[in-house]
């Protein structure tokens, strides 16, 4: 086994909550209503914030400037379900100097011109250089498009242009399409066909290996034998820092290279103390066996989508038989993935 080196991140968010007002069929972080709110601690934000603040990375075009894969971001779930904490980890972010931050949104909050100024001001004025605003047909089904047309407008003059519209195709297809309300995954594909999905930044992984396995291919199990996931959970640019202090790589919601609150921690992690871990690192396969062999897991008989499906599924059953495991962590993602 040995251990596994870890470098310090560059980039990342900081997930103020798994709670989040969508239960979206694409979303890696299993995110939903039926959470526990459990909001990052004021401790927690100033510890993890004080170690950060030195390894952030801000855009190269300087860091006022914001960039998905730049400087540090506040997401969830969605953290403007809590506007006051938001605020504070602004606050603080601004005061550690740390660059190019940007908050990441549904917009859900966007009820009218007033509100919406309101609290993009405060954000600005507290420190917040940018922000991020998600558009696609799965946030449709829950938030007025109309209000995240309000958002990106205001924002757009409060932050200077500093905006960043995660995916601009969706939002003028959703224009064209004359959308203001909220839409149904089903309604909105048979207005704009299943071909448009083509262009959607689709990853195969969370609980869209649930909701959405029956708009990819299928294979078993031994397509995916011989692959390693050693350069996602190595990775050192758009990290994850959760509420509950895990530190999450390569986007890979339900795995826990450690405590976060200890950056330092991190950087040799003994594999013999992380099964997990090492059999990820090493060959899928390894999970595989290791699930098969001392906790019953079976085969899909309609096979996986992603090498990330096969993951996410052995490591969903996995929980379900022991806690012994704690990179698996937080338990409760395995749960909301249906």
């Amino acid at each position: 086994m040995g251990d596994l080196l870890v470098p310090h991140p560059i980039s990342g968010g900081l997930i103020l909550s798994y709670k989040c007002n969508s239960q979206c069929k694409h979303c890696m972080y299993a995110c939903s209503p039926k959470w526990s709110a459990d909001w990052i601690s004021e401790n927690d934000t100033e510890k993890i914030l004080a170690q950060l603040a030195d390894k952030i990375h801000g855009s190269p075009y300087g860091p006022d400037r914001i960039g998905m894969n730049w400087g540090l971001h506040f997401t969830g779930g969605e953290p403007f379900l809590n506007f006051p904490l938001l605020l504070k980890v602004t606050e603080k972010a601004h005061e550690l100097k740390i660059p190019s931050t940007f908050v990441e949104t549904n917009c859900f909050w966007s009820i009218d011109d007033k509100t919406a100024r309101e609290k993009l001001t405060l954000l600005k004025d507290a420190g917040l250089n940018g922000i991020l605003i998600s558009v696609n047909p799965f946030i449709l089904e829950y938030v007025p498009f109309e209000r995240t047309e309000r958002a990106i407008g205001i924002s757009e003059k409060i932050f200077d242009g500093n905006v960043v519209i995660y995916q601009e195709f969706f939002r003028h297809q959703f224009e064209t399409l004359g959308v203001e309300d909220t839409l149904s995954f089903e309604a909105y594909l048979q207005r704009a066909g299943v071909r448009t999905l083509y262009y959607m930044e689709l990853l195969p992984m969370g609980r869209a290996c649930y909701k959405l396995r029956d708009l990819y291919r299928r294979y078993p199990a031994q397509q995916f034998f011989g692959q390693s996931c050693r350069e996602e959970l190595t990775r050192d640019w758009h990290i994850h820092i959760d509420n509950y202090g895990n530190y999450i790589t390569g986007y890979c919601g339900g795995i826990s290279l450690g405590n976060a609150r200890d950056l330092e921690s991190l950087r040799h992690i003994n594999l013999d103390e992380k099964p997990i871990l090492d059999a990820l690192v090493t060959d899928v396969r390894k999970i595989y066996e290791l699930a098969v062999q001392e906790f019953g897991y079976k085969e899909l008989r309609e096979g996986y989508i992603s090498k990330c499906h096969l993951c996410v599924d052995i490591r969903k059953h996995i929980t379900q038989q022991t806690d012994e495991f704690k990179e698996l962590s937080p338990v409760e993602f395995y749960r909301q993935l249906g």
